[in-house]
């Protein structure tokens, strides 16, 4: 399954960008290590959106879960799956 993993910041934008550069950091090592495939801010600033590899629900979970802004409590992440049976050639 494919997730797209949308967050919604709960804090205040000073509040999440103390956090921000752990995330950062965090998101690099996910992409590098082939568990994300992309990341990025919503357009209207409420928060960001991840879309997964190909993984269980649990694994997509623990994405969330080791993010440091859900560690941190400045966002909350809602999950929606599907099962990207059409792909780009290399996905």
């Amino acid at each position: 399954m494919i997730h797209v993993l949308k967050s919604t910041y709960l804090q205040p934008p000073d509040v999440v960008e103390q956090t921000r550069p752990a995330h950062l950091k965090f998101l690099e090592a996910e992409i590098d290590a082939g568990r994300l495939l992309l990341a990025g801010r919503q357009e209207d600033g409420s928060g960001g959106m991840l879309i997964t590899a190909d993984m269980s629900a649990e694994d997509a979970q623990d994405i969330v879960d080791r993010d440091p802004y859900t560690r941190a409590g400045v966002a909350h992440y809602d999950r929606l799956s599907f099962n990207g049976a059409y792909r780009a050639p290399g996905l």
